[in-house]
This record gives C-alpha cells, sequence and structure tokens, in this order.
C-alpha cells in the first residue's frame, strides 16, 4: 500500500442546530463541525414543509409552455 495518500482520519465535534454536542471520526478539514441544519430542524423531517415559488419559476416554466404550445398551434 502507498504511504501517504490516505486522508487525515481524526475524531471531530459535531454541534447540531438544537446544541448538541457528538463525537465521531471523519476526514473533515477541521475539528469542530457546527451544523446549519439537521434532522431536527430541516422542514421535510420536521413535517413544516413549504413549497416557495422562488424568483418566480413556475411563472416562466408556464410562460414558456404557452409559448411553445403557440407555436404548435401556428404549425
Amino acid at each position: 500500500m502507498k504511504k501517504a495518500i490516505h486522508p487525515y482520519y481524526h475524531t471531530v465535534e459535531v454541534v447540531m442546530t438544537d446544541g448538541t454536542v457528538f463525537h465521531t471520526r471523519s476526514c473533515y478539514k477541521k475539528e469542530k463541525m457546527i451544523l446549519e441544519i439537521d434532522s431536527k430542524s430541516h422542514p421535510f423531517f420536521t413535517g413544516k414543509q413549504m413549497l416557495l415559488d422562488t424568483a418566480g419559476r413556475v411563472d416562466r416554466f408556464n410562460k414558456r409552455m404557452e409559448r411553445a404550445k403557440q407555436i404548435r398551434e401556428k404549425k
């Protein structure tokens, strides 16, 4: 086996969004990993999921579909 090709595998402290701390082993570069979102705060797991139309994407899609439909009708 070649030497010096494996990542540094060490103990990492993980801090969850609610302040819970646990230790695990990982190749993460830092000694402490602070999570911004986890299963206790993610909308999918909490059941508080909301669908947001970000920047009118649905409207843009519907307009594109209308234009495509009009072009098909002209042919």
